[in-house]
């Protein structure tokens, strides 16, 4: 199996699970409301679950997964950036920060 599809299952099934972890804790919407994003957290959440969508129909085409895969690095930058901003450590930014290269490697994988 090519490295860029298990990147791919990787992604998807981590953000398809973070969504449905969103829905089933309320710990997820406290986080949100830490973040100041309450207002906006059932978007950020659609547009993590159509980004783990997209990349596993990118995998069929492409130009899909070329979309899917920035967006959710770019949506991921930005996530780091708040948590730097409420200083959070490292460590509890680095998830947000494994997500953004990861996608960032799929991205510049697929436009090749």
């Amino acid at each position: 199996m090519d490295i860029n599809i298990i990147c791919v299952l990787i992604s998807s099934f981590s953000f398809f699970a973070y969504t449905a972890y969103y829905f089933k804790s309320p710990k997820m919407r406290t986080e949100f409301k830490r973040f100041g994003l309450e207002k906006f957290g059932l978007i950020i959440i659609a547009l993590e679950f159509l980004g783990a969508v997209g990349l596993i129909v990118g995998l069929k085409f492409n130009p899909i997964l070329i979309i899917s895969s920035f967006g959710l690095a770019f949506l991921m930058l930005s996530g780091f950036f708040v948590r730097l901003n409420l200083k959070d450590s490292i460590w509890v930014s680095l998830p947000a920060l494994f997500y953004m290269v990861l996608n960032t490697f799929i991205f510049f994988g697929s436009i090749n």
